[in-house]
Parts: C-alpha cells; sequence; structure tokens
C-alpha cells in the first residue's frame, strides 16, 4: 500500500519513516533493538529493520549484532546528525518525546496531542505549529508534570500547552473545549485512549 508524504515534513517517503528515524536519531545515548523501536514507534519488526537498512545504508545510524538482536545507535559524528535530529525533535519529536516524559508522571489515566499538530500529524494540511497541545486526563501532581514537561518543551523549541482536567471532570464536560476536542484529530500518548 502507498502512503503518501508525511504532511510535517514531506522530505519523507511516510509518516512510519520519520517516527522510527526521530526516534532512533533523539536516543542518541542508548542503543534500543529493532523490537524495542518497533514497540516505541507501533509497528512491526520488519518495517524497522527494512528503515535502520536505509538509515545504515546512508551512514546516519549503526548497528550491532548481539546474539540474535540487532541494536542501533545514532551516527552521532556524521555531518547531517545534529541539524537532521533537530529537524527531526521539532517535526516527529513530540509523539516519543512527549509519551516517555508522561509514562514517567503518576496519576494520568491518559494523554494526547490536539490542536493544529495533531491536525499535521494526520495529515491535514496548514501552516507549521508553533506549539503543541497537550491533554493530561487523571489526578498528577502539577509539579510533577510541570518538570516532565519542561525539558520536552527545550528540546522542541516549542511551546507544550496542557491541560489537565480529573476523569469526572472530563466524563462531565459538555460543554465546546470536549467538543472541539473531540471533532478535530487526537494524537494519543498514554492510557487507554478512550475519549
Amino acid at each position: 500500500m502507498k502512503t503518501s508524504s508525511p504532511t510535517l515534513l514531506p522530505l519523507l517517503r511516510s509518516r512510519l519513516q520519520g517516527e522510527v528515524l526521530a526516534w532512533v536519531l533523539l536516543h542518541p545515548g542508548e542503543q534500543p533493538s529493532l523490537s524495542e523501536i518497533a514497540a516505541a514507534v507501533g509497528t512491526t519488526v520488519p518495517t524497522v529493520k527494512r528503515e535502520v537498512d536505509r538509515f545504515e545504508e546512508a551512514g546516519l545510524v549503526k548497528s550491532t549484532v548481539r546474539g540474535r538482536n540487532r541494536t542501533v545507535t545514532p551516527t552521532t559524528d556524521h555531518p547531517l546528525y545534529r541539524p537532521l535530529a533537530e529537524v527531526m525533535a521539532l517535526t516527529f519529536g513530540p509523539v516519543g518525546l512527549l509519551r516517555e516524559a508522561l509514562e514517567q508522571v503518576s496519576g494520568i489515566d491518559d494523554a494526547f496531542i490536539h490542536g493544529s499538530w495533531a491536525a499535521r500529524y494526520a495529515q491535514q494540511p496548514g501552516a507549521v505549529p508553533g506549539d503543541i497541545d497537550l491533554l493530561v486526563i487523571g489526578t498528577p501532581d502539577r509539579d510533577e508534570l510541570f518538570e516532565a514537561i519542561e525539558p520536552v518543551e527545550r528540546t522542541l523549541r516549542r511551546e507544550v500547552n496542557y491541560r489537565a482536567v480529573t476523569p469526572e471532570a472530563w466524563i462531565a464536560d459538555g460543554g465546546s473545549f470536549k467538543a472541539t476536542i473531540l471533532a478535530r484529530p487526537l494524537v494519543h500518548l498514554i492510557g487507554n485512549g478512550d475519549d
């Protein structure tokens, strides 16, 4: 099945290619296996293998085979590493970076990216988003949530506007805020994904 170029970065073949490349480039100190990358971006190991093979052929990543596992690390001394990592952080970074940050915060039932960034992620045309809109459903400690999001904002070089609501308030909300959010694309980050 042919997929169209992603709206967030039309230079790439697919959104999945962007997600895999972003995940690898934005974890320079780690050596994830192909299966760990596949789990992180929600795809299969053969798909990740194809993308990693392409990246390795271009010299963007290095891989090591240990037993039956193949681990991957970005080639941080490659001339394109820094600028490409920055572009990937700005375009495909929000999903992985926010997911990892929010998984460390207790009390979150669900979290979603919404607004213009989610619309571009869903292939809706429009201007490059200036910020990231985040909805957190649960009862996280506000300071812990702020401390988790702040380093992501620095990496993304854009503001993450978050709104935290309790599950009861979300269920009871019959107003325009909830209606607007549910009428537009959402990118699920953590939780069970129920609206």
